[in-house]
Parts: C-alpha cells; sequence; structure tokens
C-alpha cells in the first residue's frame, strides 16, 4: 500500500476551505468532474479520462473539519482506497490543508496523485476568485 501526502497553506480562513471541502455535492474545485450525485452515504462522478467512480463518505467532522472518503467503485481493481482532508487554522485570515491518500495496488498512485495535485490547484483558484 502506497501512502500519498499532501499539505498547502492556503490565504483564507480555515472555515472558508471548509465550507468548499464540506460541500461533498461541490465539484468546481476539482477541474476532471462537472458534476456530482449523491446517493445516500456516496458521491458519485465521471471523473474525465478515468471514468465512473463511486465514493463512500466514511465522515464528514464539521467540528474538526475533517473529511474521510474512500473510493468503492472505479474502473480499475482498486483493492484499497482511503482519503483523508483535513483543514487547520494557522490564523483568522489563513488555514492548512492536510489530504492523505492511501492506495491499494501501488500501480495507481501516481495517478491518484495527480489528481490531488490539480484539486489543491483548483481550490486555490476557487479562493481567489
Amino acid at each position: 500500500m502506497k501512502v500519498l501526502s499532501e499539505s498547502k497553506v492556503f490565504n483564507c480562513s480555515a472555515k472558508t476551505l471548509w465550507d468548499i471541502l464540506s460541500d461533498i455535492s461541490r465539484c468546481d474545485w476539482v477541474p476532471s468532474v462537472d458534476e456530482i450525485t449523491l446517493e445516500g452515504v456516496s458521491r458519485v462522478f465521471e471523473m474525465e479520462g478515468i471514468g465512473k467512480v463511486r465514493e463512500n463518505i466514511l465522515s464528514l467532522d464539521n467540528e474538526n473539519m475533517k473529511l474521510q472518503y474512500s473510493a468503492v467503485e472505479t474502473p480499475n481493481p482498486i483493492e484499497h482506497h482511503l482519503a483523508t482532508m483535513q483543514v487547520v487554522e494557522l490564523d483568522s485570515e489563513s488555514c492548512e490543508l492536510n489530504w492523505t491518500t492511501e492506495i491499494d495496488p501501488e500501480i495507481f498512485s501516481e495517478a491518484v496523485h495527480h489528481g490531488m495535485l490539480i484539486s489543491i490547484k483548483g481550490l486555490e483558484e476557487v479562493i481567489s476568485d
């Protein structure tokens, strides 16, 4: 199993970033996704270049600004996927996003890591608008 980790400081309040991430149907910050449909505990979307993905939302903790989700249906045979996104307040005008993803088999780690990086860039663009 491969563990990927990214951290990024944002020039906005922790609440601003958390409001974006905690809206699990919001996809304007994910460049390769046009629409997310919620089905029970799952969010379902088509990811450009990958296909249909179903993620189960395991935890949406507003108090600790922490989201955990797991890809449970993908076009590729993923054995294990667990992502955790947590927003940490640094001060009233800045925060840090800590995002880790466990992925198995490791052969998919490069694509998952690329998705994390373009999504962080998408968050920067949404916040700067």
